[in-house]
């Protein structure tokens, strides 16, 4: 079943966020991790108004997902933005059927 990996964040130092960026892909790629949404238009519908960037990344499975942002390279390339390049909320939730009633 399919996991999607949603994070909204807020860049603060653009160069030493790209530092990031340009690491991610790969990781994500080892991971099996395929990018459905990033940047581009969005509309904050409710909630705070301070993130401006939104992604969502599908994985073949809730596992996957979680060892690529717990793997040693993610935390390499997140170690950048960690020290005061931006700020970021990550989700992992499964796919699939909602919870049962």
């Amino acid at each position: 079943m399919p996991a999607y990996w949603v994070a909204r964040s807020r860049i603060v130092d653009p160069v030493e966020y790209k530092k990031y960026t340009d690491r991610v892909p790969a990781i994500l790629a080892k991971y099996g991790g395929k990018v459905l949404a990033r940047g581009g238009r969005y509309q904050i519908m409710e909630g705070p108004q301070k993130f401006h960037r939104f992604v969502v990344i599908e994985f073949p499975t809730f596992e996957q997902g979680v060892a690529c942002f717990t793997s040693k390279e993610y935390d390499e390339a997140a170690a950048f933005r960690r020290k005061g390049a931006g700020e970021v909320e990550t989700i992992m939730v499964e796919g699939g059927e909602a919870t049962p009633r």
